[in-house]
């Protein structure tokens, strides 16, 4: 009797075995399953920039975009005529503007109702925090998600740039200089990772470095203004006309042990621009050059 189902049980625990192998063996996402973010560091944005959101977003056509201006200041908050007028410009018809302050309104259905339909959303700047404290784990929240999940887009400039991301720096409600503060939580929208914005326009570009060291599980990303990236799944690319800074813990620490940079790794932060590529899985440069002829495939 006990032969007869020891080998099903032997099958059983294998196929466990296997199956929680496999689990274990696919790489999480860093960026959206589907869809796209394109995350803007503040500033005037060239055509290339919008362009590129209206067109992850449907085309101008089929385009449906909700504007949150909720990170600007009260008296502007409910509108948002610079960004409905460029996408007016270029063709899209369907425009919504959706705000609140309040979270038990960001959980009504009745306000959520224009995300059901929408293959854009677009967070205006101002301040991060605000957008936390109204729509942070709430049903909007879930909503924007859903627009990710149905294959759209989800874009930002500035405090619409952080807040896209995990970790939440300038969060704090006494001002924008306090990196860590009192507001840390991100929609999430891209993981593990601290975006920083307006960094070359307003010398920020060693600011990261003090969140990466209390934080090294974080990937910090910084971004320029006019310039933009473009995320799918794990991979990135850089648009626009300036640069973006990439902070990774490893590099930081190599870049203190050998400050005169002898082992070759550089600063504690490198740029990217326009056309490069990054993988957001390993956390490297992806070689976009292309190929010579004769040389061999890597």
């Amino acid at each position: 009797m006990k032969k007869r189902f020891t080998l099903p049980i032997l099958l059983l625990v294998l196929l466990a075995s296997l199956s929680r192998a496999q689990t274990a063996s696919t790489p999480k996402l860093v960026g959206p399953e589907k869809g796209a973010l394109i995350i803007v560091g503040g500033g005037s944005m060239g055509p290339d920039l919008w362009n590129r959101f209206v067109e992850l977003a449907g085309g101008p056509a089929v385009a449906d975009i909700v504007i949150i201006p909720t990170a600007g200041e009260d008296s502007s908050a409910n509108t948002a005529p610079r960004e409905k007028e460029k996408l007016l410009s270029l063709g899209v018809k369907n425009i919504t503007i959706m705000h609140t302050r309040d979270p038990k309104v960001a959980n009504q259905e009745s306000f959520v109702a224009p995300l059901k339909k929408a293959t854009g959303i677009w967070f205006v700047g101002g301040r991060h925090w605000r957008l936390a404290d109204s729509y942070l784990n709430t049903l909007a929240h879930k909503e924007f998600n859903a627009v990710l999940s149905r294959g759209g887009v989800i874009g930002g400039t500035s405090a619409g740039a952080t807040i896209q991301g995990s970790f939440m720096v300038r969060g704090d409600t006494k001002g924008n200089s306090i990196m860590v503060g009192d507001h840390t939580q991100g929609l999430d929208f891209i993981h593990n990772v601290a975006i920083d914005q307006h960094f070359l326009r307003r010398n920020r570009q060693f600011d990261l470095i003090e969140v990466i060291k209390a934080r090294p599980e974080l990937l910090g990303i910084a971004i320029d203004e006019g310039t933009a990236i473009v995320v799918q799944q794990n991979t990135f690319e850089v648009i626009g006309s300036s640069y973006i800074a990439i902070y990774e813990a490893n590099q930081i620490a190599n870049s203190t042990k050998y400050p005169s940079g002898q082992n070759s790794t550089g600063g504690p932060f490198y740029f990217l621009s326009k056309g490069q590529k990054f993988d957001l899985q390993t956390r490297k440069v992806m070689d976009t050059r292309p190929q010579r002829p004769n040389e061999p495939a890597k």
